[in-house]
């Protein structure tokens, strides 16, 4: 039954009343997480193919996801957030089946691996609904007040199921082959799915007036472009740490990227409600400086502890940009357009991904690796700008208002 305004918890109800959004974006990234280790590994060992085909089979997930951001915002505004969030649980079981009939044809490596391709286009367009409507159902279900902790808990899930996802994916396949992440991608969201049956929906917005996609992006672009620059630090660490850790013969690789994800979850965890009570804008700009730094320690480190402790820098720094930005994309957003702006807003990150990571890695062949750690500090240090330019926007949106 769908709740109402009158319903929103206070603050110390919000974790709880969270716990579905959290358990779906944990399921929808799960299982995104337990393929990214393995899934190359499958393409090139069981179906014979080379790199040129992993990456085509990798690839149509992240832009499926991309593509599909705006439409799942706005289906999510249209049928309500938790339809949105049951449309990609739903399409996630699908990609599973999809991933269980590749195996059924691998004899014939061209279809199994277009099959592939079909069932990781689909997870891509899951995942947009799963996140995009999780956000919006979740910022529902809260006070307005509570619009940071909603979408730092809702990053947290994602984070910490991408760490899971990926030993568990391993250890699978290594134990039982590919057919054990199909069986988890099909089972899994269908799991979610009954624990959700029960749980409270809001209501949806069909006949209202919904914000257009001009005016939405005219709202959302500035903090959208700082979210992707600071997302271009996440980059160096996701794509390029391990190489580098490799490189110095520093073990283990992983160690960087561990430390960014535990420094992130304590501080969203302890500090998660600071951009609700100090502002979007001037919580991100204190901690991307604090991001800056740590991706400069790693530039400037001689050994693994000291590379380590920035890329925990580097995390903790993170924790709190991408929520604090995000309040201030959905600050002026009306209930019925939340879902398009937070999909607009999350595909600034999948562009910056896209984007950042050939460009860094065109930063490390020409300069070295090290230095895309650099490139990566300059480009995170620009977020400050960003966000000095919205504290502005926000003093003269003030001064008119008085």
């Amino acid at each position: 039954m769908p709740l109402n305004h009158s319903s929103h918890p206070a603050g110390s109800g919000v974790v709880m009343t969270l716990m579905p959004v959290i358990a779906a974006v944990l399921v929808g990234f799960i299982i995104i997480g337990v393929a990214l280790p393995v899934l190359p590994l499958h393409v090139e060992n069981g179906l014979g193919y080379g790199t040129f085909i992993v990456g085509l089979v990798a690839g149509a997930q992240f832009a499926a996801s991309l593509i599909s951001r705006i439409w799942s915002g706005s289906y999510s505004d249209r049928r309500g957030a938790k339809k949105g969030v049951v449309a990609g649980l739903i399409a996630a079981a699908a990609a599973g089946l999809l991933y269980m009939v590749s195996l059924w044809v691998i004899n014939l490596p061209a279809l199994s691996a277009g099959i592939l391709m079909a069932g990781r286009a689909i997870l891509g367009g899951a995942e947009s609904f799963i996140i995009t409507g999780a956000v919006a159902w979740g910022l529902a279900l809260v006070d307005k007040a509570h619009a940071g902790k909603v979408i730092a808990w809702v990053g947290t899930a994602m984070f910490a199921a991408m760490a899971l996802g990926g030993p568990v994916g391993t250890v699978l396949y290594g134990a039982f082959g590919f057919k054990a992440i199909a069986l988890i991608t099909l089972l899994l969201p269908l799991l979610v799915l009954v624990y959700l049956s029960r749980m409270p929906a809001v209501a949806p917005h069909p006949h209202a007036d919904h914000a257009s996609f001009g005016s939405v992006m005219k709202a959302v672009w500035l903090p959208g472009l700082g979210a992707a620059l600071a997302s271009t630090g996440y980059c160096t660490i996701l794509a390029f740490s391990s190489l580098y850790y490799s490189a110095m013969h520093w073990q283990p690789v992983w160690m960087a990227f561990t430390a960014f994800g535990i420094a992130l979850i304590v501080a969203r965890t302890f500090a998660g409600h600071l951009p609700d009570r100090f502002g979007g804008a001037r919580i991100a700009l204190i901690f991307v400086l604090v991001q800056a730094a740590g991706l400069f320690l790693m530039w400037y480190a001689r050994t693994p502890l000291t590379a380590s402790a920035g890329a925990a820098f580097a995390g903790f720094g993170y924790s709190l940009v991408y929520p604090g930005l995000g309040i201030e994309a959905i600050s002026g957003a009306t209930p019925q357009s939340r879902g398009m702006v937070m999909g607009i807003y999350t595909a600034f990150l999948d562009v910056a991904m896209a984007v950042g990571s050939p460009a860094l890695g065109w930063v490390g062949g020409h300069l070295g690796l090290d230095n895309i750690f650099l490139a990566g500090a300059l480009a995170v240090l620009s977020t400050a700008i960003v966000a000095v330019l919205l504290l502005r926007r926000s003093a003269l949106r003030k001064a008119h208002a008085s």
